[in-house]
């Protein structure tokens, strides 16, 4: 029976969901198609109706998770409009999102295998990468000095690799230890000059 048009973007978008997840657990390299189209509930051979080749899916599954990522920094932000950037710094150096290998952030997940991707991946991860940037410019400064972009820089750089060395470790307390030593660099970072205080206590 013929696939609708309406039926085989569904599918299409459906593949793109669980590739966006199932790269974030496994990597690029770590699932084959085989196994990625059965997890959408496909065939193997739709794939190539629907994608030009796994690059092509590895690129629009990053953009999926880094759009989806930056929706759960806006939703964190809007929880707390008096300290929207306290708010994301707390969930995302949180024990819980370290866990979260299928929905957690794409760019701690991934980073490393995107930067031997084409540049196709490349530029999904690089589009989403200034989102973030966008976004935590006028949460640490609202004025949006000369030294707002570098400062966002920074705090981004902190909370990734924070995120990754968690993740890197056995130790459950040095796990934490780590998220909380980036939480702590943050705020260290951001009391000095005009930058607005991450949280409030």
């Amino acid at each position: 029976m013929r696939t609708s048009r309406i039926q085989a973007e569904e599918n299409r978008q459906r593949v793109i969901d669980v590739a966006s997840r199932l790269f974030r657990e496994h990597g690029f390299d770590g699932i084959g198609l085989k196994d990625l189209m059965e997890n959408a509930g496909l065939t193997q051979g739709a794939f190539y109706k629907q994608f030009e080749s796994k690059d092509d899916l590895a690129a629009q599954a990053a953009e999926r998770a880094l759009e989806s990522a930056s929706r759960r920094w806006s939703a964190a932000a809007a929880a707390n409009p008096e300290d929207p950037l306290g708010a994301v710094i707390a969930f995302y150096l949180s024990m819980e999102h370290r866990e979260e290998r299928r929905d957690g952030c794409p760019v701690v997940a991934l980073g490393s295998d995107a930067a031997r991707q084409s540049a196709n991946v490349k530029a999904s991860f690089e589009t989403g990468t200034r989102q973030y940037l966008e976004m935590l410019g006028p949460w640490i400064d609202p004025a949006k000095s000369r030294r707002s972009r570098a400062k966002a820089m920074a705090v981004l750089s902190t909370m990734v690799g924070a995120v990754l060395l968690s993740r890197a470790v056995n130790d459950e307390q040095l796990s934490k230890q780590f998220l909380q030593a980036g939480a702590l660099g943050v705020r260290a970072a951001l009391s000095k000059g005009d930058a607005q205080p991450a949280t409030r206590r």
